[in-house]
């Protein structure tokens, strides 16, 4: 039986985080704005009610639970959304007390997705600002920090999940990261450098993977001078990745509207996004609902269903089928973004059936 790689990201914010405290005050994360969400307009899908409970994803028992019922479901690959905020870790309890226990004796694999990002008050449900908090900023210094302590403290785990032996880095803001470093002739020193170290490490290498989105985003903050006359295809190819894929459909079509037409919108980028970058491995959302986190938001992805899921399912995998050279990986959000309306953990609404319909089609 052919074998695909189904990979589901992970927001790890439903677990105490003290440096968000302020904001969710009742120390398990952003369940305090999940149980907060209200209908803004006559059948608005909200609140949502998680089927398994408002779990701590930082205990070993739960992650063991969602490990086995992601395995049981034809996923195989969990995608941390990793974050460095000011100098340090940030949601790093997720990862190091809950999944990574949780993994032993399975096969079961994860990789990171630096989510080089700023923390801006968007989670602050109550307010509609998005002022920087904790800045994600990172210069060649700071680089080196962070992904000496990685290679060490995550490549090497033997459940992390590498191409062609290589454990796979994504990087959400590939903009961000080159207006950071500097340019692009400095990205590439970086990524040298990188490879370097993963070697001296004992790995072949490291496998970079861009996310891509169709337009530069506006978080690339103030050095966006230093991308003047690229657009998002060029820097990926500029900086060499080795591939790229989506972290969700609203990178590339509007995010409201009925989710069918929005899902083929999206998918109708995987030809051309395939064409002028390394290999494109396709991506499925779930939905796109954040006004959980913005009072003033009236608008948002409506009327998903979970064959409607399926059929954004049938379709990566054919597109998969079609290059059977490369990889078959197919990327989904989300494990668990129960804030953004993506998750494919069950609900009282739907159960089992998203995650059922993972299995139907990879199964």
């Amino acid at each position: 039986m052919k074998k695909y790689d189904v990979a589901a990201y992970i927001w790890p914010s439903y677990h105490y985080e003290p440096r968000l405290e302020h904001w969710w005050p009742e120390k398990d994360g952003e369940w305090y704005t999940v149980r907060r969400a209200n209908s803004r307009w006559p059948g608005h899908d909200m609140p949502k009610h998680p089927l398994l409970g408002f779990q701590d994803e930082a205990d070993p028992k739960v992650m063991k639970q969602h490990v086995e019922l992601a395995l049981d479901h034809a996923i195989n690959v969990f995608i941390v959304d990793w974050y460095w905020y000011d100098g340090g870790p940030c949601f790093e309890r997720q990862l190091d007390d809950g999944l990574i226990p949780a993994l032993e004796g399975t096969d079961m694999r994860f990789c990171l997705m630096w989510a080089n990002h700023d923390a801006t008050s968007l989670w602050n449900m109550h307010t509609d600002d998005d002022d920087v908090i904790y800045s994600a900023a990172a210069d060649r210094a700071q680089f080196e920090e962070i992904w000496t302590r990685n290679i060490e403290r995550y490549f090497k785990h033997p459940n992390y999940y590498c191409i062609d032996g290589k454990p796979v880095l994504s990087i959400f803001l590939v903009p961000r990261l080159v207006a950071d470093l500097g340019g692009i002739d400095e990205t590439l020193e970086a990524f040298d450098w990188l490879q370097k170290a993963a070697q001296k490490a004992g790995l072949p290498g490291v496998h970079l993977q861009a996310i891509h989105w169709q337009k530069i985003p506006h978080e690339v903050g103030q050095q966006m001078d230093r991308l003047r006359g690229l657009d998002m295809n060029a820097l990926v190819c500029a900086c060499q990745f080795d591939s790229c894929t989506n972290y969700q459909m609203v990178q590339c079509a509007p995010g409201h509207g009925d989710y069918t037409q929005w899902a083929a919108e999206a998918m109708s980028w995987w030809d051309k996004s395939d064409a002028e970058t390394p290999s494109f491995f396709p991506h499925v959302s779930i939905g796109w609902d954040n006004t959980h986190r913005n009072p003033g938001i009236k608008k948002a992805v409506t009327d998903r269903t979970p064959w409607a899921f399926e059929a954004g399912l049938h379709r990566a995998k054919n597109f998969l089928d079609a290059h059977p050279d490369r990889t078959q990986l197919v990327t989904i959000n989300s494990w668990n973004e129960w804030t953004e309306d993506s998750y494919l953990l069950p609900d009282i609404r739907w159960g089992y059936k998203y995650l059922e319909a993972v299995k139907t089609v990879f199964g």
